[in-house]
């Protein structure tokens, strides 16, 4: 590695070594910045821009992120990331505005407090994220995704001066065999590839574990399944929840305020951390600022691919890991977390058996009901008026979805800001024009990877006359009269929406797709689109849908 590439790739990392430092050292306090990506983006931006060198020497960012509380230690992070767990000095000054200093104060933490999530800030896709699993991740990246041997059975006690570090799977230029478990340690490997097997009985405990995967979605898989089963009356994977306001956001309130650490924003965070550290280990040096390639992937896309950004966070997740890959990792972090100093509470006296068990189960939940399922955006986040009067619930499982397009507006929607608008229209339009008492649909699917909440899945909605109370009705924004939409929302509509909702118990098994067309007379949802849904599985063919293919009318908005 020349000289200025080793450089650049110290000054990124220690950058990010110096953010990590002063959000883990600061005590929570109250933003004046909006909490937007974007705001924690220029924190980055000037730290990348404003440290002294002498500032982002890794010795100096080791000694910056040990000047924490004692509260705030994590031994699993010191261990796997290599921070030395002695006292350091104080905290050196950095060169933020105070109004930088309260956002990171502000995000240092991911905590649940009185129903209120904190740590986390609203993103330009309309997504909430966690801070500290994206930072965890991107750190884990910048080192190099490694296989970290785990210690014998004897306590572990995270690295110290003078201690001997476990042995670690390298990315070395050149070094191509095999670390423990099956975790590939040459230089650009996609992804470490563990055993594709679940545990079980006869299963051998994990001896390594990935760095990425352990500091961002292991270890608090693991800790939260292994307080219990988590299920649909069992509230604790991906609570969502709503922003005080969209311009300027500072508090954010979970629609349960039951829920585990495992919010909507939470596995949001920790998804990005991996994605973004995977890519930042295998890319050539120098890599770029992390403020750049943050503006990136929370925008158009990382190097110009519009597939790689957090709008198709859980399709890219599901491409990085597999549920067998990941149950061995939570495995291992269980382990790795029964055998560090302090010892975790949780799993005194865990059996293997009992910490196989819960990983499997952890992982099965994770890649069916989070990267299985779409990304949905509740009423508050696109800013839906009231519902007026009191809305019908269904009786549920529904035997019937529904297929619609907008007709108007025509253009499909392809950022969170121009569907929320889309949204916000035709919800004015049913309510005050129609003179119903919601947006008619049960779900609406933009073209910016994402599904806007209507009516949702347990209210009747006002989407197919006389059929309303049979089945969910879903619309594609835009004219879909001689064009497709997107592949992504043909997958979310045909595949995705419908599976998830099978798996929750809201749809039949033997559940009919049809098209507005066949029991309405219109010509939603377009001709093209209705052309493809008859070679979808479950499409139903019907007697009016026969005569419906054979006219041609104009058609109304719905």
């Amino acid at each position: 590695m020349s000289p200025g590439n080793w450089s650049t790739m110290m000054r990124v990392q220690g950058v990010l070594w110096i953010l990590l430092a002063f959000l883990v050292w600061s005590k929570p306090g109250t933003a004046s910045l909006p909490l937007v990506m974007d705001s924690v983006i220029q924190v980055l931006s000037e730290l990348e821009q404003k440290a002294p060198m002498s500032e982002v020497s890794l010795t100096a960012s080791a000694r910056l992120l040990s000047a924490q509380d004692s509260g705030a230690y994590n031994p699993l992070h010191h261990f796997l990331l290599e921070v030395p767990s002695h006292k350091a000095a104080e905290l050196d000054a950095h060169p933020l505005s105070p109004e930088l200093q309260d956002l990171t104060k502000e995000v240092a933490q991911h905590d649940i407090r009185g129903g209120q999530e904190h740590g986390v800030v609203l993103a330009p896709d309309g997504s909430t994220v966690a801070v500290k699993p994206l930072l965890a991740g991107l750190e884990a990246g910048l080192q190099g995704r490694r296989a970290v041997n785990l210690p014998l059975d004897s306590p572990a006690t995270p690295w110290d001066a003078g201690a001997t570090f476990p042995d670690i799977g390298t990315t070395s230029p050149g070094l191509s065999d095999a670390s423990p478990d099956g975790i590939s340690t040459e230089a650009g490997a996609a992804s470490p590839d563990v055993k594709a097997t679940l545990p079980n009985d006869k299963a051998k405990s994990p001896t390594a574990v990935d760095s990425l995967l352990a500091v961002t979605l292991a270890a608090e898989l693991g800790l939260t399944f292994l307080q219990g089963p988590q299920t649909q009356s069992h509230p604790g994977l991906g609570t969502d929840g709503c922003w005080d306001q969209l311009s300027a956001p500072q508090n954010f309130t979970l629609l349960n305020p039951k829920a585990s650490m495992l919010t909507m924003a939470f596995l949001n965070g920790a998804l990005d951390g991996a994605l973004l550290g995977n890519y930042l280990s295998q890319i050539p040096e120098p890599r770029p600022p992390l403020s750049h390639l943050l503006s990136q992937y929370y925008g158009a896309g990382v190097a110009g691919d519009p597939g790689f950004r957090s709008n198709f966070r859980r399709q890219n997740g599901a491409a990085l890991t597999s549920a067998s890959t990941l149950a061995q990792q939570v495995w291992g972090t269980l382990v790795l977390l029964q055998r560090l100093k302090p010892a975790h509470v949780q799993l005194q006296n865990m059996s293997q058996e009992v910490l196989a068990q819960v990983a499997t189960y952890a992982a099965k939940e994770f890649t069916e009901a989070f990267l299985g399922c779409p990304a949905i955006h509740p009423r508050c986040r696109w800013g839906a008026a009231p519902y007026r009067g009191s809305p019908t619930p269904l009786q549920l499982p529904l035997g019937f979805l529904y297929v619609h397009h907008t007709y108007v507006p025509a253009p499909p929607c392809t950022t969170f800001t121009r569907c929320s608008a889309n949204m916000r229209s035709m919800q004015s339009f049913h309510q005050d024009t129609r003179g119903w008492d919601d947006i008619g649909y049960s779900f609406v699917v933009g073209s910016d990877g994402y599904v806007y909440e209507g009516r949702g899945w347990h209210w009747v909605g006002a989407h197919t006359l006389g059929h309303n109370t049979r089945g969910f009705g879903v619309a594609f924004v835009g004219n879909y009269t001689a064009t497709l939409p997107t592949e992504a929302a043909l997958r979310t509509v045909r595949e995705v929406l419908p599976g998830c909702a099978l798996r929750a118990g809201l749809l039949r098994p033997d559940y009919k797709l049809l098209g507005h067309r066949q029991l309405v007379a219109t010509d939603c949802p377009g001709n093209a689109l209705f052309g493809l849904l008859r070679t979808w599985p479950h499409f139903t063919e019907t007697e009016t849908s026969r005569r419906a293919s054979q006219r041609s009318r104009r058609e109304p908005p719905l």
